[in-house]
């Protein structure tokens, strides 16, 4: 079976999360590991002095790890194309790799996010780009994974889905190292769905904690925001369990808790009195759920299921909601059932 391993591999993202896989990959034996980056100085902080300052200080990147502004170069020879970009220009990235791409490439997507104005998760947006023959191998990791931790080989676990078992099992060895546990999964769009919209639920926890609401508040917030993502996520055909596995509840619980988040972080400081545009423009890095919330919002209209969480974060956003007007909302709704709507 060695020969039929995945050996060579294109990491397309230099930004964090890019970053540790890439160099978690290029410190195994026998691996070959190019990294493209679009800022000419992260590239040459990688080649010249093996760290990436600007993105992911404080590591020292393996010798191994090769970057690379160029599709070209970067995917020449490859067997497995990793992609980690911030949502909004995942579309673009794929277009720019298409005339490098053969029919049904193996993809794998470390990206979380919904795609504004289509609504689509990022397997749907490869088959509207490049085409369905490309899902059959078509892969996607989740779970509660901060860029930083990974880096500094802190236990993590994480989970792939892919709908082919053997290509999943594949993966699964391939980023398997001794710190890095890694389960498989087949359920691809709910993956995507829980990575996704636990960033929503992120900014809503920081809102709280911003607030001073204290810990039975932010506690009542992630069990109430995974029954939303759950809901959704049935709707749209997943499988219910894997809200309750690490892509769903492993990452939601981390993203809304740890200091290492940049979506709590945002709510945090929205919960404080500052506004969105005021935060965003003061982050190097690209909170997610600032996009995705607005996707997610008019996702759950389109899917006619009910996320006042949701609902409340994007009128916090999008329509200078006041914070506490929002808790106040979401704490009179109707008295229901735990499990009704």
């Amino acid at each position: 079976m060695p020969n039929e391993e995945i050996r060579r591999i294109a990491v397309i993202g230099a930004g964090s999360w890019g970053t540790a896989l890439a160099n978690l990959l290029a410190e195994k034996k026998d691996l070959e590991v190019h990294l493209w980056a679009r800022e000419e100085s992260v590239y040459k902080d990688i080649k010249k002095k093996h760290r990436n300052k600007e993105f992911l200080p404080g590591v020292r990147l393996a010798s191994a790890l090769k970057p690379s502004r160029s599709f070209g170069e970067v995917l020449d020879a490859k067997e497995l194309v990793l992609i980690a970009v911030p949502s909004h220009v995942f579309r673009g990235v794929l277009e720019g790799l298409k005339p490098h791409l053969r029919l049904g490439f193996p993809l794998m997507m470390a990206t979380k996010g919904i795609e504004n104005d289509s609504l689509m998760v990022m397997s749907q947006v490869v088959e509207a780009v490049l085409g369905e023959g490309f899902l059959k191998n078509f892969a996607c990791l989740a779970g509660p994974s901060f860029a930083k931790e990974v880096s500094q080989k802190l236990p993590t676990a994480v989970t792939i889905a892919c709908e082919s078992k053997g290509h999943g099992e594949k993966l699964q060895r391939l980023f398997s190292r001794n710190f890095f546990r890694v389960y498989q999964s087949s359920d691809v769009i709910g993956t995507q769905l829980g990575g996704a919209l636990k960033n929503v639920i992120a900014i809503a926890a920081g809102v709280c904690d911003g607030l001073d609401f204290g810990h039975n508040a932010r506690a009542a917030l992630i069990t109430r925001g995974l029954a939303e993502i759950t809901r959704l996520g049935v709707k749209m055909g997943s499988n219910p369990h894997t809200f309750a596995g690490l892509a769903g509840m492993g990452d939601l619980v981390l993203t809304c808790t740890g200091d290492l988040s940049r979506n709590r972080t945002v709510g945090f400081q929205v919960g404080k009195g500052k506004s969105i545009d005021e935060i965003t423009q003061q982050m190097k890095m690209v909170a997610e759920g600032v996009k995705t919330s607005k996707s997610a919002h008019e996702l759950a209209e389109k899917e006619n299921v009910v996320m006042p969480i949701v609902e409340q974060v994007y009128q916090i956003l999008y329509e200078g909601k006041n914070p506490r007007q929002a808790v106040r909302e979401l704490m009179r709704r109707d008295l229901k059932a735990e499990l009704e709507y």
